[in-house]
């Protein structure tokens, strides 16, 4: 059954959710964290548990929203005060059996603009149906959805696009520095989800429209794009379901590909688009799309190839490969997100995938995030980072891309005329051998960003301490070049390019 669209039906049910404080802390209070992180894991019954003898409607909700459970007429009628059981029914969240037809849960997080929360309608999951997903499911906030919303930079623009918006996420994340948004699915039931979730939550400046890719936005230019596209590397093979919420329908890694080659069309002067995205790596005799020995060009490191699309696309990139995994492990991941457990057609599923794989020479797949720019700066960084992030994202990613463009403002003479203070989330780290004097290994570590951990020597260590604002740092580099009797430019030029990839990092700032 489709949600409703009746504004008095949503409006009613934002009531009861309203009035029985059906928010991510409450439930929290009410089951305990333990429970809490065990649902996040696909696991309701501590949850459960925590709601034994409760009848009160945020426990109601509770059952059949989140735990999609069924509930009986009376107890739908004390958690729907407003909407009512027929309501409920008619509005397609339950059926006439109180069986749940939806999954509908809160959602709470903090970005640049502060903290906020929503109510996440999407289709009901394995956990509650036991069985496989449909290929026309609608997910609901993923990992991969607070991943890109909380790279969002957060800047005000007047128009932004939301490419894939499955369940709307995204395109509400985007509403909240963007005064008008269009969000495009190939999925009209993604679009009815995206535009009840958008309903429901007061949020109008959405516009939906169906359709693949950029099809429904061709001639239109946006200062902001964001897409957590169907990535996901499928067989094109008879016999292999096709989720529309995470398969592309291209080979490969196609799909990244096509949407980074137009994104150039779609962006307006200035303008930042931002994705997650898999990648192939494949052997090193490389092999094309189709199956066919291609040259060099297409083949090895993946991180690599995106650099190469991104080249191809005439933008400026950043990209940063955040896991690889190899060709087994992703088939064993995307099988059984499917909702196919061990068996028989786990391992037919399995086979198809290793197939594909074998015949195009695939050896691992990468994950990351692409951030694009359409300006004159040049930017263009591949870089991997594996280690653990701090939250939110998005304003430090602003602050990288601010860095870059002061940065390619200034030439070596007047960084040197510079005065850099340290980050206050810096460290310094030493190793010694026991009894020694001298450290054996220093470091510099990130507290927060990307928590970037960069190797020192002996003149780094001493320009970064050095780094309090007071003294230029062409002046401390003389001062080093004296003290460890070095020629000053030879040290010069040692010193100046990994300032410059400290300032990007955020752990050397201007003190102007």
């Amino acid at each position: 059954m489709p949600l409703t669209t009746q504004p008095q039906l949503i409006a009613a049910l934002r009531s009861d959710l309203t009035a029985a404080n059906f928010s991510v802390d409450a439930m929290t209070r009410m089951w305990g964290e333990d429970a809490a992180a065990a649902l996040h894991r696909g696991q309701r019954v501590p949850a459960l548990r925590g709601l034994a003898g409760r009848q009160d409607p945020l426990a109601t909700l509770a059952r059949v929203l989140v735990l999609g459970l069924p509930a009986d007429r009376d107890q739908l009628a004390h958690a729907f005060a407003t909407l009512g059981v027929d309501g409920a029914i008619e509005a397609g969240l339950v059926d006439a059996a109180g069986t749940p037809l939806v999954d509908l849960r809160p959602y709470s997080f903090v970005d640049a603009h502060g903290v906020g929360g929503w109510w996440i309608a999407s289709d009901l999951g394995e956990l509650s149906t036991g069985a496989p997903l449909r290929v026309d499911h609608v997910l609901g906030v993923g990992g991969a959805s607070t991943t890109l919303s909380g790279l969002m930079l957060g800047r005000p623009v007047a128009t932004a696009l939301d490419l894939g918006t499955g369940c709307g996420i995204q395109a509400l994340h985007a509403a909240r520095h963007a005064e008008r948004v269009v969000a495009t699915d190939i999925s009209q039931r993604a679009l009815d989800f995206a535009a009840f979730n958008a309903e429901l939550n007061e949020v109008r400046s959405i516009e939906f429209r169906l359709g693949s890719l950029f099809d429904p936005v061709e001639g239109e230019r946006f200062d902001h794009i964001v897409s957590n596209p169907p990535f996901v590397i499928t067989p094109r093979t008879d016999g292999v379901p096709e989720y529309e919420y995470r398969d592309g329908g291209m080979v490969g890694d196609a799909l990244v590909a096509s949407v980074i080659a137009g994104l150039a069309d779609h962006l307006q002067p200035g303008g930042v688009a931002q994705l997650l995205g898999n990648w192939e790596y494949r052997a090193a005799a490389g092999w094309s799309a189709s199956g066919r020995a291609a040259s060099g060009e297409d083949s090895g490191d993946g991180l690599q190839r995106v650099g190469r699309w991104i080249d191809d696309s005439g933008l400026g990139g950043w990209v940063i490969e955040r896991e690889v995994q190899d060709a087994k492990a992703y088939a064993e991941t995307w099988i059984r997100d499917g909702g196919t457990r061990p068996g028989p057609d786990f391992d037919r599923l399995y086979g198809a995938w290793l197939d594909d794989f074998e015949a195009r020479g695939v050896t691992a797949v990468g994950f990351g995030y692409l951030t694009m720019r359409s300006d004159p700066r040049p930017l263009r960084r591949l870089e991997r980072l594996d280690g653990p992030v701090g939250a939110g994202l998005g304003p430090h990613l602003a602050g990288a891309l601010a860095a870059h463009d002061w940065l390619a403002g200034l030439d070596d003479e007047q960084l040197g005329r510079e005065h850099l203070e340290v980050a206050p989330d810096v460290t310094e780290e030493r190793h010694y051998w026991p009894g020694a004097e001298d450290p054996t290994v220093m470091s510099l570590r990130q507290g927060g960003g990307f928590g970037r951990t960069v190797a020192l020597d002996t003149g780094l260590a001493a320009l970064v301490g050095a780094c309090d604002g007071e003294l230029s740092v062409r002046a401390i580099i003389g001062a080093i070049a004296q003290l460890l009797e070095v020629d000053e430019l030879a040290l010069r030029a040692e010193l100046l390019p990994r300032i410059r990839d400290l300032v990007f990092a955020g752990m050397l700032t201007s003190k102007s």
